[in-house]
């Protein structure tokens, strides 16, 4: 047979292992497959093992932070990191993603549940690069209507409709986490954005009962890397703890892998180091 070469490689991402189900036809395997709710993130209740584990690590990379073994970094990040890793930050932190798992499952059971009380599908919305790197499904998620004459679509703009995402942001259960190239449509973004400096200027949810200095999911997972228990090569714990640039949405400049912190929670915009160079050719900004 002759070779065919088309000179194209569709994308595609490395493996994952996901739990089988049944077959439902020849060509139709069903799976279970985590979603990973696109453009926000909640605070961790467990990475890094038990609070306790947890604020060991913490302490070990604030004392690095002090040390000079981190002196890589920029002077104002370390001051910023060490002034939020108090003795409480894992425990608080912890605590936080614990509130916001509950705060998920309530809003999903009311928001699913029909003045009948029977419960409604959930509608899911792939997007941006369906896939993401653990393997988990990149969606929003809404509650699903049929559509039907019993069961119609709420107008556009019905409070019905939101999606979950959009809904743990406003409360100020979870952070913004934009991550190019899955980023939403303009008029969604602003949306989101608008919605997210609300709940942090009014300090809802999370930072209501945890407090303003509370870390971020992504911040509290970089100190936990930098407080690894053995450090042979500091640049290369730093290196795995940072690998997103940040971007100021305020005036589209890059802010570089350690200036997140110079900009608001809500007007972050996150591009992996290995995107840089194709998404300075797609977005309006400037390094």
């Amino acid at each position: 047979m002759t070779m065919i070469d088309l000179g194209f490689v569709g994308p595609s991402r490395p493996a994952n292992d996901y739990a089988f189900v049944d077959v439902t036809d020849g060509d139709t395997p069903k799976i279970e497959m985590a979603i990973r709710m696109v453009s926000i993130e909640t605070p961790e209740s467990e990475f890094g093992g038990s609070p306790a584990t947890a604020q060991a690590a913490l302490e070990r990379t604030k004392a690095r932070l002090l040390d000079g073994t981190y002196d890589a970094l920029p002077q104002d990040l370390r001051d910023y990191l060490v002034s939020r890793i108090t003795p409480d930050a894992a425990q608080r932190h912890q605590a936080a993603g614990e509130a916001a798992t509950q705060a998920h499952e309530d809003m999903v059971a009311t928001r699913l549940t029909r003045p009948d009380g029977s419960q409604r599908k959930m509608a899911v919305i792939a997007t941006g690069e369906l896939v993401e790197r653990n393997g988990r499904l990149l969606a929003y998620t809404a509650p699903w209507f049929s559509g039907s004459a019993t069961d119609p679509l709420p107008p556009r703009d019905d409070p019905r409709r939101r999606t979950f995402n959009l809904d743990m942001v406003a409360l100020g259960w979870a952070a913004t986490f934009v991550i190019y190239p899955s980023i939403p449509p303009t008029s969604d973004l602003n949306l989101l954005l608008d919605e997210a400096e609300a709940a942090w200027t009014q300090q809802l949810g999370a930072w209501a009962q945890f407090g303003e200095d509370l870390l971020l999911g992504y911040e509290y997972r970089a100190c936990i890397k930098l407080g690894a228990r053995e450090v042979p090569d500091p640049a290369k714990t730093i290196g795995q703890a940072y690998q997103r640039v940040c971007v100021d949405l305020r005036n589209l400049t890059e802010v570089g892998l350690y200036g997140y912190h110079r900009v608001p929670p809500h007007q972050r915009l996150w591009i992996w180091e290995d995107d840089l160079e194709q998404a300075r050719k797609d977005l309006p900004i400037t390094a």
